[in-house]
């Protein structure tokens, strides 16, 4: 996970997750502002918190990474030049003891805007706390980032490892494949605005587009505003970890070079490779004559064809229609179409009427819509918006662009984008070229909002160089037709994959390497954890992703490491013990991962026989540091994936930790241990981030086993944390059908190794933090060694320069990974938004779901910087910030109430959704590993799962009908309409289901019909039912087959799998089900229209 970065002075970075933005940008710091008072949750005042001064090895849990301070990455003590496989040593990452840098209180405007630190409603005296991006943000010397000062004017001269594609190259055009991703289960929903015609787009996906799609008129221009592009540096095989802390300097290639602490240069290895990050920056740039050509598109080009004589030239960003082109290479009439044409239509798109209408939140009960929320849809032209990236792929907090820093201060709204980028996709267009066709300064990938100039000319929409068309680029492989870039796929589709070829390789493809580390203490075989999970491998061996080369190896511990020989020609699998766990070796390496294909009968012998190994063991300790030690040892010279199943709190060895759970003060928001004890887990995971292994961590715990320090392993290595509270495979048995499900998915999803990925956008905006598990290697590339279908990410941004003449931004993300088959590959998402220059087209493009999810992001941060109230606090502020600015600054007339624009309808809901979500709530016997854990689900998963985590949906099922209902391969789904969450939406006579998202609970009243009870349960009345019953029986009954396809497909649409538990009015899960009541009052906790009350009386002080 990200961390949130703390300043330690100039070259002492401690092993942060990213550089801080800088001194006055810490997220710890508090400001003195007014907190606010309310009756019952808020009773006590804040007082002002002094700077923290984290002690040595207390890393922030998972936060965010700031990204501009290069000069961090550098100082002494901090190189990690060691052998890969040598002695893990602590020394190399201690702390060097200096506190951080924080702001005195009267700095009080600017300590609190950077990435886990917004505190709205502070005071500031001149700036929001709501900027999280400085209007000017210092950059150390040496980190200049904006690559345009070197690279605009003058080509490279020579092919680069950096710019292998963009250079023209002049080979005839290779084959290309063009072909739907095999195997990815189909996405089920498209996007669709409410209340509008959907998208003129004529697939479920929006983001992917068959084959032979007809061109589609203009091309979008500019895009929306990404972050800068995130590759992540990766070590060759044998290279030192040292890598993780270089200090990229980028030259006029694009590649960039790093110091190591000797001070000799070494090629920044993926840096160079993805291409080097284009930030936006203040420093001017040589690049200004091109600029300014750059500002209108197709500008020096013959005359405008009718209709578009009266618009003003083009301007920069925008793409000219690919439909305009004549076939064949004759002189070039091309209409700067892009923003004039979408400036003209911004007025009459479907958005605005809805978009403007008020609401009084006070006197609107329902306001909750009974279909799931859409995102918006950004008000573009039509022919761009088409174009435009699958918002569950790619979206952005507002999908109207501030024009100004200062703009987006005054709406007191976050900026930024949620990602989720290796998501399956039922379709994904694939690309096979020799070139790849890349711009020259700034790196950034084709796509469908670049601006052709003329055939053979093209005008970036990130920094608006021009660049040549390659050669093989004016074939267009799915037309056949020559002299048509424009209508190539990669000008047709916001998501794409190319293959990559050989100069995207530091190394030849890692083969797919799992290793599985098992507890096997006396705890651990008590629970029978291993009897499931080794029969799941047994049964899902074949399914494992990988070739030929598929390698495979397995450790057990408990006070001792256990290593199994798997060696061709034994007759069964041989046991190696090593007791020493001091200092951790490796017995007989080359027989410890082997291929799978050529030993699987040994592999499952061992896989049979181990759960019955240890059923006698005695042995209570647990030595997981050393265990993790070993696998890293055995993984660093290839790479590959680390699964480890752990039961409870490491006992001996290094990593050892003691308990730190008071039961007592669960309940209190006070002096809860958020933050790691050690940095152990954090070291390991960075060294194994280096050599291109990634954790994955299945908890599987009754008691407390300090998730906040053991999570460090996964976070940082860009693993998956799992946790199963109370496993137990007799006292807990759902649990079991829970890891069973789970596993298969776990083991059979797609995977990409040796990852990196960057996210670019236009001039002018920039990225400041990440929030995610991966590590930020240089500035901005997030290194990730394994990447899964199941992961999100979400990045902050500020304008850091004005977008004046601009009227639509873009953003790219850009993804490079390793395939299973073994295949380099770059899967690309671009995003164009439109810039406004009104508060009141801000709050119009609002995206209430992404602001609540990037919200929760920064709470978490703020959560282990500062403390859980201030976190609390700063959401309840971010409401009171919003609704106020808007109320002031764009309402003409004083209205009694409290007024919300129809966009940010639900945002008072959401946040006090999140306030009651067991990361946030207080007074709350949830126990200090559950919070841990859905604080790393927050920072994980992608928005379309926070959501429903945070804000679950209520449905009656004991009236469902086929009316509206969807079908799907020959089945009928319901869908019921959405309800309220509250008690007073429940009757005695009726059954309800409630989608938590990781759980589902069935609620039936008393006086629910016999009939639906007997056809749905198969029981004669209510009293019948079960008192714990999980599952519904299979009933030849119309109710019954309803109901079981509406469950089914609620889960067959997330990657986890949800329990249902069917509970009566006297259940004991009852108050779990109305803890889930967002909108009633708890003891804690206020109801929704006393939030909505506590609300109002801030915002009319």
């Amino acid at each position: 996970m990200a961390q949130p970065g703390r300043a330690h002075g100039a070259g002492q970075q401690a092993y942060s997750n990213g550089p801080v933005q800088n001194p006055l940008m810490h997220s710890s710091h508090v400001s003195d502002g007014q907190r606010y008072n309310s009756p019952g949750l808020y009773s006590h005042p804040i007082p002002t918190k002094p700077p923290l001064h984290p002690s040595p090895g207390q890393y922030n849990y998972g936060g965010s990474q700031n990204v501009s301070q290069l000069s961090n990455y550098q100082g002494p003590g901090q190189t990690l030049n060691r052998a890969p496989v040598g002695p893990i040593s602590a020394a190399p990452l201690q702390h060097t003891g200096s506190s951080p840098q924080m702001p005195p209180p009267s700095q009080k405007s600017a300590a609190i805007s950077s990435a886990g630190s917004f505190l709205p409603g502070t005071n500031p005296p001149a700036l929001s706390n709501w900027q999280y991006g400085q209007t000017t943000v210092s950059q150390p010397a040496g980190s200049q980032t904006s690559h345009f000062a070197h690279v605009t004017g003058a080509a490279p001269t020579q092919p680069s490892a950096s710019s292998p594609s963009s250079l023209g190259n002049t080979n005839p055009p290779t084959s290309y494949q063009y072909a739907a991703s095999p195997g990815v289960p189909p996405l089920p929903n498209s996007y669709m605005k409410p209340g509008s015609a959907p998208p003129p787009v004529n697939q479920p996906l929006p983001s992917t587009y068959p084959p032979a799609r007809p061109p589609l008129g203009p091309p979008p221009s500019g895009g929306p505003p990404l972050g800068r592009p995130t590759a992540a540096m990766t070590s060759p095989p044998n290279s030192s970890v040292s890598q993780a802390l270089l200090n990229s300097a980028t030259n006029q290639e694009g590649d960039a070079t790093s110091a190591t602490g000797d001070g000799s240069l070494v090629q920044n290895s993926y840096d160079a490779i993805e291409g080097g990050g284009f930030m936006a920056s203040t420093h001017p740039s040589p690049a200004s004559q091109n600029l300014k050509m750059g500002r209108s598109v197709g500008y020096s080009y013959p005359s405008l064809p009718p209709g578009y004589q009266n618009t003003s030239p083009g301007v920069p960003g925008m793409q000219p229609p690919p439909m305009q082109y004549p076939d064949g290479p004759q002189s070039f009439h091309q209409p700067a179409l892009g923003t004039n044409h979408l400036a003209a239509s911004m007025g009459s798109l479907s958005l605005q009427p809805e978009g403007v209408r008020l609401v009084n939140l006070l006197q609107e009960r329902n306001i909750l819509p009974t279909a799931p929320l859409q995102a918006p849809i950004p008000n573009l032209h039509e022919d761009i918006q088409k174009l435009n990236c699958n918002p569950e792929l790619f979206r952005c907090t507002l999908t109207n662009i501030p024009q100004t820093q200062a703009l987006l201060n005054k709406a007191k709204l976050p900026l930024g984008l949620l990602l989720h980028p290796f998501k399956d996709l039922s379709q994904l267009p694939v690309v096979t070229s020799s070139t790849i066709v890349r711009c020259r300064s700034c790196r950034t990938y084709i796509n469908p909002f670049v601006s052709f100039l003329d055939q053979r000319r093209w005008k970036c929409n990130l920094c608006y160089r021009v660049n040549d068309v390659p050669e093989e680029f004016m074939y267009n492989p799915v037309t056949r037709v020559y002299g048509e870039p424009h209508k190539r796929p990669e000008v047709q589709n916001a998501t794409i994959e190319f293959m990559a070829p050989s100069e995207y390789m530091l190394r030849p493809p890692q083969p797919p390497v799992y290793l599985f580390v098992f507890d096997v203490s006396h705890n651990a075989i008590e629970t029978g954890y291993l009897d499931t999970v080794c029969q799941s491998l047994l049964d899902n061996l074949d399914l494992l992703p990988g070739n030929t080369r598929t390698k495979i190896g397995f450790i057990t511990f408990d006070s001792t490491i256990h290593f199994y020989s798997l060696q061709e020609g034994l007759s069964q699998p041989q046991m190696l013990i090593v007791s020493d766990i001091e200092d951790v070796f490796i017995p007989m390496p080359e027989n410890l991962l082997v291929n799978l294909n050529e030993n699987k009968e040994l592999i499952q012998d061992l896989l049979r026989t181990l759960p019955q190994m240890f059923t006698k063991s005695l042995e209570t300790q647990s030595a997981l540091g050393p265990a993790l030690q070993a696998a890293f040892k055995l993984m660093s010279p290839t790479g590959g994936r680390i699964s480890v199943f752990q039961t409870q709190l490491p006992s001996v060895g290094v990593g050892a930790l003691k308990s730190r759970e008071e039961p007592n003060q669960r309940a209190s928001a006070k002096d809860i241990h958020l933050t790691p004890s050690t940095d152990f887990y954090k070291k390991l995971a960075l060294d194994c981030s280096g050599q291109q292994v990634a954790v994955d961590l299945f908890l599987l715990s009754g008691q407390y086993s300090d998730l906040a320090s053991l999570g460090c392993i996964s976070r940082y290595s860009a693993g998956s944390i799992y946790y199963y509270q109370s496993y137990h495979h007799k006292h807990n048995p759902v649990q079991v059908e829970k890891l069973q499900k789970e596993l298969k998915r776990y083991l059979t999803r797609k995977i990409g190794f040796e990852a990196v990925m960057r996210i670019r956008c236009t001039k002018g905006l920039s990225i400041h933090t990440f929030h995610g598990n991966f590590f930020v290697r240089s500035t901005d590339l997030l290194s990730l060694p394994n990447v899964n279908p199941d992961a999100g990410y979400a990045v902050q941004m500020s304008v850091e320069e004005s977008l004046t003449d601009m009227q639509v931004v873009s953003f790219q993300s850009a993804l490079l990974y390793t395939s299973s088959k073994g295949e380099r590959r770059i899967r690309v998402h671009t995003m164009c938004l439109p810039v406004v220059t009104t508060l009141n087209d801000i709050y119009l493009g609002a995206d209430v779901q992404a602001i609540t999810g990037l919200l929760a992001n920064m709470a978490v941060d703020r959560s282990v910087s500062a403390s859980l109230s201030d976190a609390r606090d700063a959401l309840v502020n971010a409401v009171i910030d919003s609704l106020s600015a808007y109320r002031s600054s764009v309402l003409s007339v004083q209205q009694p109430g409290l007024m919300a624009p129809f966009s940010l309808r639900l945002f008072p809901l959401y946040v006090l959704a999140l306030l009651k979500q067991k990361a946030f709530q207080t007074g709350t016997t949830a126990r200090l590993d559950e919070r841990i854990f859905t604080m790393c689900q927050v920072k994980n998963q992608p928005l379309i799962y926070l959501m429903l985590m945070t804000h679950p949906s209520l449905y009656r099922i004991d009236n469902l009908t086929d009316e509206g209902a969807l079908n799907i391969n020959d089945r009928t789904i319901p869908q019921p309409p959405i309800l309220q969450l509250s008690v007073e939406k429940l009757s005695r006579d009726g059954a309800y289901l409630m989608d938590a998202g990781s759980v589902m609970f069935m609620w039936i009243g008393k006086n629910c019909g016999q009939n639906f009870i007997n056809q749905v349960f198969g029981v004669p009345n209510y009293a019948s039912i079960p008192q714990n019953m999980t599952h519904l029986p299979e009933l030849d009954t119309a109710e019954s087959t309803r109901i079981l396809a509406f469950i089914s497909w609620l889960r067959e649409q997330r990657p986890f799998f949800p329990i249902l538990y069917i509970i009566r009015d006297e259940s004991p899960l009852k108050p779990s089900f109305l803890q889930n009541m967002i909108e009633d009052r708890t003891e804690s906790a206020l109801s929704y229209y006393e939030f909505l009350l506590h609300i109002q009386q801030q915002v009319n002080k």
